[in-house]
């Protein structure tokens, strides 16, 4: 019998394979999934969707990764539910598996609205390697697609489909793309970029109906929208957003809001049963509230947080907020925290436009702390920004700096360089400390 079993083998349960190994060498582990494949990043399925990686190139962790760490592996096989009376995981072909301390870190699912025609061949989501391989095997034969969202999942997609040669439309239910996490200016930015390389984007709309062909009525032939305006296709890419996955919780008596509810160990209701990643409603430091932030840092963290504590070493976990970093149509953007300070008291806005350039630079700062940016074509010095956001610094005395053209490590002040760093920067070694602090601080 293991003693640990983890659901999930993303982000969150690989962070928990290592940090339970760091205080627990030989206590036997297992992770279930149902997907059939090693551990891989998600992030990466557009680029591997437009044939620019592989596979093994994805892999978050090498293939010895299990063997290395003793972890039993139980692949492709879907979980049905839990029994926290009974420490057990049930699976879908009546099996089970008892368990001491189990980690639920089963992720999101994608959203899929109920759609006249959503059933058809040719309509896919994208949040996985199987969606790509299925994406990618209709290609051959597709011209044109229609992607219903214009979030980061729909962004990501549409450009793999865009270096595939195929002509996308994008359809969005808000005034603008990327709305929740970017502001009007960076999102009209992004909206630019996307336009310019081809793609067509209709927003305030919704896909009412997907018609099939007329001599192959389960092919994807158009889609009719909430105006009766019609956009031929060949392919729909259902790319609304994710939800957490809690079929696995269902009836186990885990408390559960819009996601399983997590103290700072990440533990749940239930004894010796912990949650951590797209599943969990975690700590924001930001807002100072338990909520959904589905990322991949925060899932890696929140794993090897549970770990730790599942391990019997009580570490507490410091929080996370939303952070996004996306390269998409050769535009860099990080955005974090707070994407506007609409409805939030006491915050102070300060940003930076060059309309020519399209940089963008902006900076939400309450009480003297930062609690949002957005950094958009001019990303090399966010890093530093995020860490000062992350650790709570009071940077009102230099807070114009930020979003300042010239703003380095050099505009911090001395004393504050010499705690956070521990390296003086009068030195002609300075360029060298500079990168090398970056790389630290985005680590």
């Amino acid at each position: 019998m293991p003693k640990y079993v983890i659901i999930g083998n993303s982000a969150g349960g690989i962070g928990a394979v290592e940090a339970i190994r760091q205080v627990d060498s030989e206590g036997p582990i297992a992770i279930v999934s149902d997907e059939p494949y090693p551990a891989y990043s998600r992030p990466m399925i557009s680029e591997y969707l437009s044939g620019e990686t592989s596979l093994e190139r994805m892999l978050f962790r090498p293939r010895d990764f299990y063997r290395a760490n003793g972890v039993d592996t139980i692949f492709g096989k879907k979980v049905s539910g839990i029994d926290t009376k009974e420490s057990l995981v049930k699976f879908a072909n009546g099996d089970t598996l008892r368990y001491e301390k189990l980690l639920v870190a089963t992720g999101g699912v994608p959203f899929v609205p109920k759609t006249e025609g959503g059933d058809r061949e040719g309509v896919f989501t994208f949040t996985t390697l199987r969606d790509a391989n299925l994406i990618s095997s209709k290609l051959e034969n597709a011209r044109s697609a229609v992607v219903i969202g214009g979030g980061l999942i729909g962004i990501s997609v549409t450009q793999a489909l865009v270096k595939r040669d195929i002509d996308v439309t994008i359809v969005e239910l808000k005034d603008r793309i990327l709305n929740v996490l970017l502001d009007e200016e960076a999102s009209r930015i992004a909206g630019q970029a996307v336009l310019k390389a081809g793609v067509k984007i209709v927003t305030n709309s919704t896909v009412k109906q997907i018609t099939g062909q007329p001599f192959a009525e389960q092919a994807v032939r158009s889609v009719i929208l909430d105006n009766g305006d019609e956009v031929r296709c060949d392919l729909v890419v259902m790319a609304i957003g994710v939800m957490p996955r809690l079929d696995a919780v269902a009836d186990s008596g885990i408390k559960a809001n819009r996601g399983i509810v997590v103290d700072r160990y990440m533990t749940t209701s239930v004894p010796n049963v912990y949650a951590c990643g797209d599943v969990a409603e975690a700590y924001d430091y930001v807002l100072g509230i338990n909520r959904l932030t589905p990322i991949w840092p925060n899932a890696y963290i929140g794993g090897r947080i549970a770990g730790f504590n599942m391990a019997g070493l009580e570490t507490e976990y410091a929080g996370g907020t939303a952070m996004n970093s996306m390269n998409y149509f050769g535009l860099a953007i990080v955005s974090a925290g707070l994407v506007t300070a609409d409805g939030q008291p006491d915050c102070e806005t300060l940003y930076h436009l060059n309309s020519e350039t399209n940089v963008y630079r902006k900076v939400i700062l309450r009480d003297g702390r930062i609690v949002g940016m957005a950094f958009v074509n001019d990303i090399d010095k966010s890093g530093i920004v995020y860490g000062l956001m992350r650790d709570g610094i009071d940077v009102g005395s230099f807070k114009r700096a930020l979003i300042g053209d010239d703003f380095a490590l050099i505009s911090l002040p001395k004393d504050l360089r010499k705690e956070r760093f521990g390296i003086s920067l009068d030195s002609p070694l300075y360029g060298d400390q500079e990168d090398l602090v970056e790389e630290l601080v985005l680590e």
